[in-house]
């Protein structure tokens, strides 16, 4: 873990190390990913089989096998424990509710001469979600993808995701039941990046593909970027959290820990102006590390991507915190919602000593699909309008090409394009 003070000869060199944190070696899998992503274009389905032989350790007996079936989905939600029914249930009607209010409007505007300008926002007809599974099963990833493309009216919904041993994830199949999948496939990796991408003999090409992978997923998506739309490319997970004296140092310990445990590579970062806070932090990560099942992954990731930075003002804290751009944004301060007009770049912000991230992970709301390694400068979460696309609408009327019609020739005929000015001309007096 990297425990420094801003004022340290050695701070700049540590925190551009922290800024490289997203970096995923993606040139070291482009070729591995590229053979795939070739293979399932020239030979399809029977690629499939060899990869899902090869990287799931089981082999589908034909095309139809590679689905999983409704009814496999609604058996492993009647067999759900009941407080575990109940929660998905909320978790899903408060994912609903949220993003039914980002569904953006067309609009028209009537001009007095005639003319309508405007804006028409249709739904993809098609798109392809990607759900990790086997032992990193997320149902709440498939809430969080499937909910804002069926809130944006899309017509077709593909799963994917990967099934070791031929044994799908039961909570997921759940899941899907309860949010009316009826197509997916037991198909992961960059195999099945590829296979929505391009189509195979029963798994359609879609318009767009969104949720979350390990790196080969991710350069995957990237390769196909292009041929579809994608939500974004995301690398590990993390989390940055801004804190005075009047936080509890237990909670933002077991609140880093809460990323640090998905994976060794994910990043948890502190950044406080109170020395005391982040000596106690430091002490009371070591005491929730001895109680976690999964210590092994987090102590991993917290000794080699954590840190906890001490800064002479809190403004120094959010600068830094500006130029890392964190996923997931605690502010566990006394007044949180006085910092956040200061707060430029995050994926999702949590305000407030009672908020933690893993909140917004089930059950808040808002998407919990979101940028990562820096991305939040310039990427959003996941959200309905990944599923929509926009349309101008233009119509004049005689009177308006009238009016301006002649700076729109003048325009062309300056650029050489004499069938543009022509067009306008033989419409005018």
């Amino acid at each position: 873990m990297i425990f420094t003070n801003s004022k340290n000869n050695s701070f700049k060199v540590e925190f551009q190390e922290l800024l490289g944190r997203g970096k995923m070696d993606i040139d070291n899998v482009s070729s591995i990913v590229g053979d795939i992503i070739n293979e399932i274009k020239r030979d399809k389905n029977k690629a499939l089989f060899g990869h899902i032989s090869k990287f799931d350790n089981w082999t589908p007996k034909n095309d139809e096998d590679l689905k999983i079936s409704t009814e496999s989905m609604s058996k492993a939600y009647d067999n759900l424990d009941l407080k575990l029914k109940s929660a998905l249930h909320l978790s899903y009607d408060r994912i609903k509710a949220y993003h039914e209010k980002q569904k953006p409007k067309s609009w028209f505007d009537d001009e007095p001469n005639g003319t309508i300008l405007g804006q028409r926002v249709t739904a993809v007809d098609s798109a392809g979600l990607y759900i990790p599974g086997g032992k990193a099963a997320y149902p709440s990833s498939l809430l969080m993808n499937v909910i804002p493309a069926q809130v944006a009216g899309v017509e077709e919904i593909i799963v994917c995701t990967p099934t070791p041993d031929n044994e799908p994830n039961e909570l997921l199949l759940a899941a899907c039941h309860l949010c009316g999948v009826s197509e997916a496939y037991k198909i992961g990796g960059a195999s099945a990046i590829a296979a929505m991408a391009y189509g195979t003999e029963n798994i359609p090409k879609v318009d767009v593909i969104t949720g979350p992978g390990n790196i080969f997923v991710a350069t995957a998506k990237k390769m196909v970027f292009g041929e579809v739309n994608i939500d974004m490319i995301a690398g590990p997970s993390e989390i940055g959290i801004l804190a005075d004296d009047s936080a509890n140092a237990s909670h933002l310990a077991i609140d880093l820990l809460s990323q640090a445990e998905h994976d060794e590579m994910a990043s948890s970062i502190l950044i406080t102006p109170s020395q005391k806070l982040a000596d106690e932090v430091k002490i009371e990560l070591e005491n929730w590390l001895k109680e976690l099942p999964r210590q092994e992954i987090a102590r991993k990731s917290i000794e080699e991507r954590g840190a906890i930075i001490v800064t002479e003002t809190m403004q120094e804290a959010i600068d830094l915190m500006n130029d890392i751009a964190p996923e997931h944004l605690e502010i566990a301060t006394i007044s949180p919602f006085e910092l956040l007009p200061l707060i430029k770049h995050a994926g999702a912000i949590f305000l407030g000593h009672f908020t933690p991230e893993a909140i917004g992970d089930y059950v808040a709301g808002p998407n919990h699909t979101l940028p990562t390694g820096g991305t939040a400068k310039f990427y959003s979460p996941l959200g309905v309008e990944n599923f929509m696309k926009k349309t101008s609408i233009i119509s004049f009327s005689k009177k308006g090409i009238n009016e301006i019609g002649e700076e729109c020739a003048l325009i062309a005929n300056t650029e050489g394009l004499t069938a543009h000015e022509q067009s306008v001309r033989v419409r005018l007096n």
